[in-house]
């Protein structure tokens, strides 16, 4: 390993660069997609569980198939495998966010309209806060995904630790497989992590007591 870290210790940093990149705009662009998808679902329950199951028909169509897809349109490289991973990140904070929401209490809207708040202030003030444990739920799982799903934008010339294990399995280098599959590992658990931390720290305080209490 020592020998590896001296001969590709500079390409290893990289590689792991690409691999977050690729990854924190994926899950980025769900977040900003999928969050004010639930929210307005929320306001149309009759039709979400329709719409709710059509997303997640893409998640069951192969993800080599989807990147396979972006080819004749994007070409290769980045952004097809970026695009690729933003419709996996969907399902997740899309249905996370729309059962966070619906799982707030009506007497608090009530209140919130009570206090002379509009339907904006309503989700950003009241319910957005309270069902925010639920959608960072649906982020965390997402990300861990999506790095772990990002090792396949190599096939399309994406770059990232995908690189090291593509190359690996053509050259029969086992070395080469762990270099790329241990820091993707490691950056899930990371990734993980720091969004339990974030989570803890937007989670109003009350929230904090009553799930400590329970």
């Amino acid at each position: 390993m020592n020998e590896f870290l001296s001969n590709h210790g500079t390409e290893l940093l990289i590689k792991t660069g690409e691999h977050l990149y690729i990854s924190f705009v994926a899950i980025l662009l769900g977040v900003v997609v999928a969050v004010p998808l639930g929210i307005l679902f929320s306001r149309i329950p009759k039709m979400a569980d329709r719409l709710i199951s059509f997303v997640g028909i893409l998640q069951t169509i192969p993800s080599l198939a989807i990147l396979a897809f972006f080819i004749p349109l994007l070409g290769v490289g980045k952004l097809p495998a970026i695009l690729a991973l933003f419709f996996y990140s969907l399902l997740p904070i899309l249905r996370n966010t729309y059962i966070g929401i619906q799982g707030v209490n009506a007497s608090v809207r009530e209140a919130g309209k009570g206090m002379g708040m509009s339907n904006w202030q309503s989700i950003m003030k009241l319910e957005l806060p309270l069902a925010l444990p639920v959608i960072m739920a649906g982020i965390r799982l997402s990300t861990v995904y999506l790095i772990g799903w990002a090792t396949l934008a190599a096939f399309i010339g994406g770059g990232g630790l995908g690189d090291f294990i593509f190359d690996g399995l053509n050259l029969y280098q086992p070395v080469l497989i762990i270099a790329g599959t241990v820091p993707a590992t490691i950056l899930a658990l990371l990734a993980d992590r720091l969004l339990a931390i974030v989570e803890q720290k937007l989670t109003p305080t009350g929230m904090k007591e009553s799930y400590e209490a329970a």
